[in-house]
């Protein structure tokens, strides 16, 4: 009857832990995604995503107008301002703003006609500065921070239900534990002593202080053969 419950309830844990598994498998990916939302909001700005940095106004798009984004390393800012109205000729001069800056880059404005767009990112790759793909979105940049919002929350649910899981389940499966414990005393006692069962099996608990002097104890009584286990 013992062997039978036990039984019963290894089946019953192993069920329980596939589900938690399932459910950890589900946290570690959003987990992942929010990872990769946050290396692409806080890298460097040659790769990092734009949108949170740009506002509609710094964005002028019309019927023969086009703002660009030049990412322009930090220490080549001065190259820059002095050189982007020259790189060709339908530039709309004092057009170039900028908007942020790292360690390493800074973020730079500039309106042009749209026509010459391709010459003028050929030419500015030939200076050292690299010019950004980029389409203002609200709709994009407002869809990309709901998105943001609802990892958040499902992070949040999915860590409370296995914090709850855990604390429900400790109890459970630390009887278990013992009672897997108590069978594998019983069976090696059988074992090293025979039948019939003329033994007694204890659980010691000696204080952390104590603990030594115990086990020290124990290898005594037990003689050298079995020394090595006590330690």
């Amino acid at each position: 009857m013992q062997i039978s419950v036990l039984v019963g309830c290894y089946i019953y844990r192993r069920t329980e832990y596939a589900l938690f598994q399932v459910r950890v498998a589900e946290y570690g990916n959003v987990k992942s995604q929010l990872g990769a939302i946050n290396r692409k909001q806080t890298g460097s700005l040659a790769v990092r995503d734009l949108s949170n940095l740009i506002k509609p106004e710094d964005m002028v798009t019309s019927e023969h107008l086009v703002t660009l984004l030049s990412i322009v390393p930090k220490y080549s800012q001065k190259d820059w301002l002095s050189s982007y109205e020259s790189l060709d000729t339908f530039v709309v001069p004092r057009s170039s703003k900028k908007l942020y800056e790292d360690n390493e880059y800074a973020l730079y404005t500039v309106t042009l006609f749209a026509k010459v767009v391709d010459n003028f990112k050929v030419h500015a790759r030939e200076k050292g500065f690299q010019i950004r793909d980029f389409e203002y979105s609200p709709e994009a940049q407002e869809s990309r921070k709901q998105e943001l919002e609802k990892l958040l929350q499902d992070q949040e649910v999915m860590r409370t239900s296995l914090l709850q899981w855990c604390y429900a389940s400790y109890s459970e499966v630390f009887s278990s534990w013992m009672h897997f414990s108590a069978v594998r005393v019983f069976v090696e006692s059988i074992l090293r002593y025979g039948l019939p069962a003329r033994f007694l099996s204890v659980v010691l608990a000696p204080s952390t202080k104590s603990e030594k002097k115990v086990r020290n104890i124990l290898e005594g009584l037990c003689g050298n053969a079995n020394s090595s286990y006590w330690r």
